[in-house]
């Protein structure tokens, strides 16, 4: 026994010395089960996943922005040899994120939250050092993975979390929850990159003040013991430290902030939902493209994105996704959703929503923890066929039935054209014509007072900030 152990020791320290690798950043070893090459091919295999499931925001201007931003940056950062791909995606949710092996993705939501170039190249930096010390593949190496369902920031019951992104199966390289270490590292470098090309990084700390008011403006600020991330505000005051420290050690002057051109870049650009993708009023779905509508259970969360719409109860405990089917028939869908999830059919029958026809399907899946139950409409709608499926435990099957149904049965052909023909609000840059607040500025542009505080924090400005003749602000208009 003791031979064995001590043979088994010895096997282990040389598999642990055998994985550790020299962190790019630090410079010291760090154990990371996973090779560069195993990294960059992980990449590879996420990019064309994520681009599908929330789509390329059509502007190739500000494609053609981030893009030679993120190369002039990548080209300074620690992990140069590397190819990098930077991409503005088209979701509105204000977020930022890279994945193992270079790819780095913005959302058109920050893009239009950002108020100058020093704003965005500082958390280009931050995104960029992610991957320079390579934090996500020290993630995948503690399998940590956060496997969460994902809809609008809720916590889906984990027997349901394999459901809760069906459009995106393999994509949990997006949900790294990175630790409050690796943050601040990559705010570091956040500020040293963007120092290097130019900008002012002080900036950054200032965009940490918008992120703040936009989670205090939704409800979802917390303290930060209970958060793995750095609190907004106090990576305010290290992200300024840092940005005059590095200033000094690189005896950098006239660093740029970029405010006028940024603002000229994103004039028109989407904000918030776009209505052709799908949009909702008065808890119902509609679709103007394709030409559908279906309401939304009363009080549950939901999320759009270009391959599914997905639904949840608050608590968690149910969700329904729509999506595209597989198949050319309806049986045909049927079949490749049991095969796909691994469902057993309870019971199916043929019915008709709303003149179309359709299939509506109760299937099981066995778990460790009980049985899940899922009710799917299988509905042909002009050349394509939808399906609508709910899920939950078999205990609460019941419960849910008909608010699973009442969606379900509920889809409809859209006809309204004031639906049809709904255009998206879009950020407009205006001139300002005399001195004065930014509030009287809003109002003589005729803004809404219900959305002063939010055009307030689009800005990055306070609503008694005064703005001098001549300045650029931000409006939504359609």
């Amino acid at each position: 026994m003791k031979k064995i152990s001590i043979t088994g020791l010895i096997a282990s320290v040389l598999l642990l010395f055998n994985s550790c690798s020299t962190n790019p950043v630090t410079g010291k070893k760090d154990v990371i089960l996973m090779s560069e090459g195993q990294e960059l091919a992980m990449g590879q295999q996420a990019d064309p996943q994520i681009v599908a499931q929330f789509g390329m925001y059509d502007n190739p201007a500000m494609q053609r922005f981030i893009s030679d931003k993120g190369q002039k940056m990548a080209a300074i950062s620690h992990r140069s040899n590397i190819k990098y791909e930077f991409k503005v995606l088209d979701s509105p949710v204000l977020n930022a994120f890279a994945v193992p092996g270079g790819y780095v993705y913005f959302t058109r939501g920050i893009m239009a939250h950002f108020n100058n170039e020093a704003q965005f190249a500082g958390v280009l930096g931050h995104e960029i050092g992610h991957i320079a010390a390579r934090h996500s593949a020290q993630q995948q190496s503690k399998s940590i993975l956060a496997q969460v369902g994902l809809i609008a920031g809720m916590v889906i019951a984990p027997e349901l979390a394999q459901f809760g992104d069906i459009a995106s199966q393999g994509l949990g390289l997006l949900f790294l929850k990175f630790g409050r270490d690796a943050e601040r590292e990559s705010d570091q470098l956040g500020v040293e990159y963007s120092t290097k090309i130019g900008y002012d990084a002080n900036e950054m700390a200032d965009f940490f003040l918008t992120l703040q008011r936009k989670q205090e403006e939704s409800g979802q600020s917390i303290p930060e013991f209970l958060s793995t991330h750095p609190d907004p505000g106090n990576r305010y005051n290290t992200v300024h430290e840092l940005a005059d420290q590095w200033q000094k050690k690189t005896n950098a002057t006239n660093l740029a902030v970029g405010r006028d051109s940024y603002l000229r870049m994103i004039d028109g650009i989407v904000y918030g939902e776009d209505p052709k993708q799908g949009f909702v009023e008065n808890q119902i779905f509609y679709h103007p493209e394709l030409k559908f509508q279906f309401p939304i259970p009363q009080g549950w969360k939901y999320l759009n994105s270009p391959q599914a719409f997905q639904m949840a109860e608050p608590n968690g405990k149910a969700i329904m996704n729509l999506t595209l089917a597989p198949g050319t028939s309806l049986e045909d869908a049927a079949r490749k959703t049991l095969e796909g999830y691994k469902l057993t059919a309870v019971e199916s029958k043929n019915v008709t929503v709303n003149g179309n026809n359709a299939l509506a399907m109760v299937a099981d899946q066995q778990q460790e923890q009980g049985t899940i139950r899922t009710l799917t409409y299988f509905i042909q709608y002009g050349s394509n066929i939808y399906s609508v499926m709910g899920i939950t435990t078999a205990n609460d099957f019941n419960n849910y039935f008909n608010t699973f149904s009442g969606t379900m049965t509920n889809f409809k052909q859209l006809t309204d054209q004031s639906k049809i023909n709904k255009k998206p609000e879009r950020v407009r840059i205006k001139t300002i014509g005399q001195s004065t607040t930014l509030a009287q500025a809003l109002q003589t542009l005729n803004m809404p007072s219900k959305r002063m505080e939010e055009l307030a924090v689009l800005n990055g400005m306070q609503l008694n900030d005064r703005v001098e003749k001549g300045t650029l602000i931000k409006v939504i208009s359609q």
